[in-house]
């Protein structure tokens, strides 16, 4: 086993380690429920960690880690059938429903 990183909390520790089992690299999260004592220890030691269960696959799980919190960044576009502008994390037309260009 190796630790990956602290999570914020216990749900964004959660979607971590569901992303990281679907991506086949198991994981699970440890010290969900150290939060309730946040008083009593630092605060930093209370967070709730991701660990991958096999130590070899840590440096990936990492990057995928790092890969899901950089979003694509795609450009912004124009709708081809009513000429509303997008920005680039639409797909569809909010304006009249077309599909974004595949060339854009």
């Amino acid at each position: 086993m190796k630790r990956l990183r602290a999570a914020p909390n216990l749900v964004v520790a959660t979607m971590w380690a569901d992303a990281l089992n679907a991506a086949g690299y198991p994981a699970q999260v440890f010290s969900r429920y150290l939060s309730s004592i946040a008083g009593e220890i630092p605060p930093d030691q209370a967070l709730p960690t991701v660990w991958v269960m096999d130590a070899r696959q840590a440096l990936a799980a990492l990057a995928f880690l790092d890969a899901l919190e950089r979003p694509c960044a795609s450009p912004p576009w124009v709708c081809t059938g009513c000429g509303e502008r997008h920005t680039g994390s639409f797909s569809q037309c909010w304006n009249c429903g077309a599909q974004r260009p595949a060339d854009s």
